[in-house]
């Protein structure tokens, strides 16, 4: 029987003192799961970030449970429809930070943080020829959209961003900096940081590229690509007015939103390939890969080592001919 229900994922976050966060974590698995909702949040002592889907009546109640506590009642969700559920498990889990920078002096966005942007402000502020637009997220998100001339950090992790910042500082002194990530939380310290470190001029895009991408004005206008998400989903559209594709095939530098993980646990990266080509080069980003002994890829298919060595072979003539 067809599901007809309609579904719903919700992000959102607050910066929110919270006693006792491992208790409260626990209590609001209990809450999630009795709301049939699937999700991953994170709870701190600061606050509450979280992702969850859910269906529309689940998700009404949620809202209307944290609306009671007067912790999260000026909470902001951003809401996107959904074909089903966008996880496949509900975690709620406590942590020391909700986004992970590992400051010796914590930075409190209650107390200090950049100006906040709304989108049509941000959008106007990127034109501005004395602005340089940083991006706060991983350089793998960078890599499948962005907004059109930012800047991409050279990092793995966030808890990365203000080291790469001090060694790059040069090229962003006396500039307007402006910085966005995916749903606001991790400029929301970010900027705080990067006025603590002695830019004057610092603001964020408020509510993040979700909330861009949703503008009515805007559009999502100077945007490239696709947002990275944390779900099943992997990428939403942000730009409504035109779509334009800046990932690359890892294999063979054509257009290509597509990400898969390179299948040698040890690797694991991140690379675009259309599903022709992660077969052909058996979901692995390089040669070493390929021949690791614990490859997903082949133990996924079954793949003899015969089957494997005729493989590598296709895969060497055809680098030839290139």
């Amino acid at each position: 029987m067809e599901n007809t229900e309609q579904y719903r994922v919700l992000l959102y976050y607050m910066y929110v003192p919270i006693e006792n966060h491992e208790e409260f974590a626990a209590q609001h698995l209990q809450l999630c799961k009795e709301l049939g909702l699937k999700g991953r949040i994170l709870v701190a002592h600061e606050g509450i970030n979280g992702t969850v889907s859910g269906t529309f009546e689940a998700t009404e109640k949620y809202m209307q449970a944290m609306k009671a506590d007067p912790r999260f009642a000026e909470m902001v969700y951003k809401i996107d429809e959904s074909e089903g559920h966008a996880f496949k498990k509900m975690h709620v889990r406590p942590r020391n930070e909700l986004v992970t920078l590992r400051l010796e002096d914590d930075i409190n966005p209650n107390e200090l943080t950049g100006k906040h942007l709304s989108p049509k402000e941000f959008f106007e502020a990127m034109q501005d020829p004395d602005t340089v637009v940083i991006d706060a997220r991983n350089d793998y998100e960078f890599d499948l959209g962005h907004f059109r001339g930012a800047v991409r950090p050279d990092i793995r992790n966030f808890r990365e961003l203000p080291q790469w910042i001090r060694e790059n500082k040069q090229n962003f002194e006396g500039k307007k900096v402006l910085t966005y990530c995916t749903g606001g939380i991790r400029c929301e310290k970010f900027s705080g940081w990067l006025v603590r470190e002695g830019f004057e001029d610092v603001g964020q895009l408020h509510g993040g590229i979700v909330t861009y991408g949703k503008d009515p004005e805007v559009q999502g206008q100077l945007w490239d690509g696709q947002c990275y998400v944390f779900d099943e989903r992997i990428a939403v559209p942000v730009n409504r007015v035109e779509h334009v594709i800046v990932a690359r095939d890892h294999f063979t530098g054509e257009p290509c939103e597509r990400y898969v993980n390179c299948a040698n646990p040890e690797c694991n990266d991140k690379i675009f390939s259309s599903e022709e080509n992660e077969h052909k080069y058996l979901r692995s980003c390089s040669h070493e890969c390929r021949v690791h002994p614990r490859n997903r890829y082949v133990a996924q298919h079954g793949l003899t080592p015969e089957q494997v060595e005729e493989r590598l072979a296709i895969i060497e003539e055809s680098s030839t001919l290139a």
